[in-house]
């Protein structure tokens, strides 16, 4: 496995040239991938392009990576990630992040399309993430990549509160207001049942999506400072008998809430 990521960040650093390697990396979760549109200098790289990199299915999600910059900091973005959903292996959900790390990158930036679960939520509100809890197989599972950290990392502060300080200033600044929670991460892709969503609440989360915490073990086991944000697209509902979820309508809600993401995004960065 670790020659298969060394192949592909080969294959990067190729294309990258003469290039700055990337300070930080950026995820663009559903419906975020117009925050890529405002890189600077832009490098785009189709998935299907990259060796050993899947193509995504998922709706909202472009399939491009893109190098350039970011605040006038050397960035790199996936323009949408894989879920665990689509019939990746937890190996394939992460591999990008492992390549991240094989670049040199230290600090990762992931962003989401959620659920609220906190009835004070309003779609397009923005929640930092504070914390996590995850339904979801654990991608460390199988033999350990040394290289790339220990057997049984801590998982104690998972969020950096460094980065996290540094977004509630960028709002405070940019008059934005900003949640901070716990996201639940489940497997999808059916949206959850009233008495799931009674479940997590209980337990103490704030919003619920379908990817991000894979990423976010996976970096933090390489040893990477995380800051994550969700989009709040929908809301729970208790209603049974009724639809009230709709992928569209999630990528509608995203794609809303792009510009202030990445006016959030670009004072985090000048601070890197």
């Amino acid at each position: 496995m670790t020659d298969i990521i060394d192949q592909t960040a080969a294959f990067l650093r190729q294309r990258l040239g003469s290039r700055p390697l990337p300070l930080a990396a950026v995820i663009l979760g559903s419906g975020l991938g117009p925050l890529a549109d405002h890189i600077d200098d832009p490098l785009v790289i189709p998935y299907p392009d990259i060796p050993n990199f899947r193509r995504t299915t998922a709706i909202g999600h472009k399939g491009n990576l893109i190098f350039g910059s970011l605040a006038g900091r050397p960035v790199m973005a996936m323009q949408g990630r894989f879920h665990f959903y689509e019939g990746c292996s937890m190996l394939e959900v992460t591999f990008p992040v492992r390549v991240m790390a094989a670049l040199g990158i230290r600090t990762l930036f992931v962003s989401n399309a959620a659920g609220a679960l906190n009835p004070s939520y309003r779609v397009g509100d923005l929640m930092v993430i504070s914390d996590h809890i995850s339904f979801m197989p654990n991608p460390l599972i199988g033999p350990n990549f040394d290289r790339f950290g220990p057997r049984f990392p801590d998982m104690t502060t998972v969020y950096s509160p460094r980065l996290r300080d540094a977004a509630l200033r960028a709002a405070a600044s940019l008059g934005l207001s900003l949640r901070q929670g716990v996201y639940v991460a489940e497997t999808g892709p059916a949206y959850e049942t009233p008495s799931e969503y009674r479940m997590f609440a209980a337990l103490g989360g704030d919003a619920v999506g379908m990817s991000t915490v894979p990423e976010v073990i996976v970096a933090r086991h390489c040893g990477m400072e995380v800051f994550g944000i969700s989009v709040i697209t929908n809301q729970s509902h208790d209603l049974g008998d009724s639809c009230l979820n709709d992928g569209d309508d999630v990528i509608l809600q995203a794609s809303l809430a792009a510009e202030k993401l990445t006016a959030l995004f670009r004072h985090i960065f000048s601070e890197l």
